[in-house]
């Protein structure tokens, strides 16, 4: 007891977390490692599967993908206006550990490939959406960051499961871990439940009630409120040049790395560059960085790099130009941009961030994905054009972070939504 009473306060100062958040703070970042560790352990089997695909079937799973995600949203919706958060969670996480067992029956790799792209979004979107419900907007400046890196550490640790016992337990038994993962994080909800109970965030409604609304509320709220939909361009606007940069890869990758043994040393170099820079930046940078730029700051950043990025890569398209930037835009996103993007939905009501963010997340990022695999294809000048997008996606985090600033000033006695809402300019 002694130890633990010494640790605490530097725990606290080291994660800028007070006394009382520190157990939420525990139980959050296990929960993301557990869910990003079950994805991790399923890529590889995704991606073996997907090369007996071939190249040529990715273009029509992208726009199944966004087909069954299209399908889902009523479907979630549903279940919203029904269920309290305490049955709603362990409902759609039980759901997919259901389709794994099923998938360790029989896999088949379209409908798996699908169905991966889909539970992927689709869990992550609940996490975020449960975290922005326990968690105040000036508490998520704090500790976003750090729950941010419980994903990032599940990110590592998923890969080294797999690759380390790919030979033992083989695709189906992957699929088992990773279904007992997912009932491995209910577990973690029922205690952020209970942390919940004891400190309840002011102004809102108690946690045993259904979240209630229609079934299209999501969409409709998505589509009508311009801080809603300022959100779904910051994100489609990633979406679209995420897949601008894949295609630049692809090109000069291919012309300057002509052996695969180099590509995939290159491509793990970088990855691993990634991963080291992100969680450290997650637990040590980004409560200080939120605290000097604020909303607006955060959520510039990835924008700022990608402007400079994408002039750089249209002015040298070389292998230098495109690993640099490369590692650049996907830190900012993952260690700042992401976490402060998550952070957004803790302004607005409790049904909008379950239906509108599943809405945002899935419909709006898939469909961003489709759109921009068709429409890029073979388009001459990308760089300079994803430049430019960059600049509207700046305005759009500039306009966010103004929004965000006015809503959580500090002498408002809590950060409560606004009485209007849809907000409005």
């Amino acid at each position: 007891m002694n130890l633990m009473a010494r640790l605490r306060p530097r725990a606290c100062r080291a994660l800028r977390a007070e006394p009382h958040e520190l157990p939420a703070l525990g139980w959050a970042f296990a929960y993301f490692f557990i869910l990003l560790c079950s994805y991790y352990l399923l890529r590889p089997v995704r991606d073996s599967l997907a090369v007996e695909s071939g190249t040529r079937a990715l273009q029509w799973l992208f726009t199944a993908t966004f087909a069954v995600m299209l399908a889902l949203v009523p479907v979630f919706g549903w279940l919203c206006a029904r269920l309290p958060r305490a049955k709603l969670l362990p409902a759609v996480y039980g759901f997919f550990a259901a389709n794994l067992a099923l998938f360790c029956v029989r896999l088949d790799g379209p409908l798996f490939f699908v169905w991966l792209s889909v539970f992927n979004l689709f869990v992550v979107s609940v996490f975020w959406s449960f975290m922005s419900d326990l968690f105040t907007a000036a508490q998520a400046a704090r500790l976003y960051g750090t729950i941010a890196a419980g994903g990032s550490c599940g990110a590592v640790a998923g890969p080294l499961v797999a690759a380390t016992l790919a030979d033992t337990l083989h695709a189906r038994g992957l699929l088992a871990l990773s279904g007992l993962l997912l009932i491995g994080a209910v577990a973690c909800i029922a205690m952020l439940g209970r942390w919940a109970r004891a400190h309840p965030r002011p102004h809102e409604p108690p946690p045993a009630q259904a979240i209630g609304g229609s079934v299209i509320a999501g969409a409709r709220a998505a589509l009508s409120s311009p801080f809603l939909l300022a959100i779904s361009a910051y994100l489609l606007c990633y979406t679209v040049l995420s897949t601008a940069l894949y295609f630049q890869q692809v090109e000069i990758v291919r012309a300057e790395l002509p052996d695969a043994a180099e590509r995939t040393r290159l491509f793990a170099s970088v990855d691993l560059v990634v991963n080291a820079l992100t969680l450290a930046l997650q637990v040590f940078g980004f409560a200080r960085l939120s605290l000097a730029l604020g909303a607006g700051g955060m959520l510039a950043v990835a924008p700022i790099v990608s402007i400079a990025g994408f002039s750089w890569l249209g002015a040298s398209p070389t292998l230098a130009a495109l690993v640099g930037f490369g590692v650049a835009r996907r830190v900012s996103e993952f260690a700042i941009a992401r976490p402060a993007r998550e952070a957004l939905f803790t302004v607005v009501p409790r049904e909008a961030r379950y239906k509108a963010k599943n809405f945002i997340d899935t419909v709006v990022y898939r469909g961003g994905d489709a759109f921009a695999g068709w429409a890029l294809g073979g388009l001459p000048a990308i760089a300079a054009l994803a430049a430019g997008l960059s600049a509207g996606w700046l305005a759009v985090a500039l306009y966010l972070g103004a929004r965000m600033k006015a809503w959580t000033r500090e002498d408002a006695p809590s950060s409560a939504p606004s009485p209007r809402w849809p907000p409005t300019p």
